[in-house]
């Protein structure tokens, strides 16, 4: 039997997104190409059917055959995760397909809606657990906070190699990180994970999802670099010119958070359209035209360097 690496992916994350045809199905080439965009800028793992992929509005078979796609053109040059949760006897499913599949482990999401008790909670977590031996990071937001005591409870299953916190209650997160020390990869998982991340690596954080390395790795990677190296001067240029204007317009309308990545990667020339699936609504004309301006305004001031990239982790 071969032996799983017990450690979960350092660095800079790639979320692809769910690129949608005209007829609304699912557009394998166009995710093809974001996946390949993704690796060849230098991001460290691929974050499959997740939180940027639509996973609240997958049918089982676009899932699918977006864990393929996505392990297919990763073809072992970084790992790929899924996003596995929601309801209960699906999050196990998928669980399962994604083993079956030949996927490197998976993310759990929050449960469908219920707000259970810590101990309901950690029954969620454990379900998912016991059914496969693949590497699980915990995703902390919404409906799934742990405890110190839960999360403890957890790492009794040695497959789970990381926690993603999305929730940013931060006297939570200082308990949970000099508790349990390096035992966890912990992982910046807030809506715009670049905004707070200078609050997080004192704290052991040293990896975050990008929602921008979609359309703006260069950005991404110009940012983590800078911030790594304790070049304040540049991190705090990136703000103003870029982050903060972009986050702006994220936090302007409900489902921004995926319907901006979608917009952006159209104004950069990437195939996947302003579609998304229902309830998230495209980015209106105004915001997309800002965005535009942004992103053209950043390119030019910060020019994109070279692909052969080296991303210290």
């Amino acid at each position: 039997m071969t032996l799983v690496e017990r450690k979960a992916p350092k660095g800079i994350l790639g979320f692809p997104v769910a690129p949608l045809g005209e007829n609304g199905r699912l557009d394998e080439k166009a995710l093809e190409r974001n996946i390949q965009f993704l690796i060849d800028e230098g991001l460290t793992a691929i974050f499959i059917a997740c939180g940027s992929g639509e996973f609240h509005a997958l049918s089982k078979g676009e899932y699918q055959s977006m864990v393929e796609v996505a392990i297919t053109t990763a073809s072992g040059k970084v790992p790929v995760y899924t996003g596995v949760g929601g309801n209960i006897a699906h999050a196990i499913e998928q669980v399962k397909l994604t083993e079956d599949l030949g996927a490197d482990g998976y993310l759990t999401l929050p449960p469908y809606l219920i707000e259970g008790e810590q101990e309901g909670i950690y029954n969620y977590y454990k379900e998912i657990l016991e059914n496969s031996n693949l590497n699980a990071i915990v995703y902390q937001r919404d409906n799934a906070i742990l405890e110190l005591e839960t999360l403890q409870r957890l790492l009794d299953y040695p497959q789970v190699v990381g926690l993603k916190d999305g929730h940013g209650k931060m006297e939570l997160v200082v308990e949970q990180t000099q508790t349990i020390g390096d035992r966890l990869q912990w992982i910046n998982g807030m809506p715009f994970a670049e905004i707070t991340m200078p609050t997080y690596m004192p704290l052991g954080f040293n990896t975050y999802s990008s929602a921008i390395s979609n359309y703006l790795p260069h950005i991404s990677r110009m940012y983590y670099k800078a911030l790594t190296k304790g070049n304040h001067h540049l991190v705090r240029q990136l703000y103003v010119d870029v982050l903060l204007p972009i986050n702006r317009i994220r936090k302007s309308r409900k489902g921004y958070a995926i319907s901006l990545i979608k917009a952006g990667m159209e104004i950069v020339g990437l195939p996947v359209g302003n579609t998304v699936k229902p309830p998230v609504i495209p980015v209106e004309k105004e915001h997309y035209k800002i965005l535009e301006e942004i992103i053209t305004s950043s390119i030019e001031k910060y020019p994109v360097e070279n692909k052969n990239v080296n991303i210290d982790t």
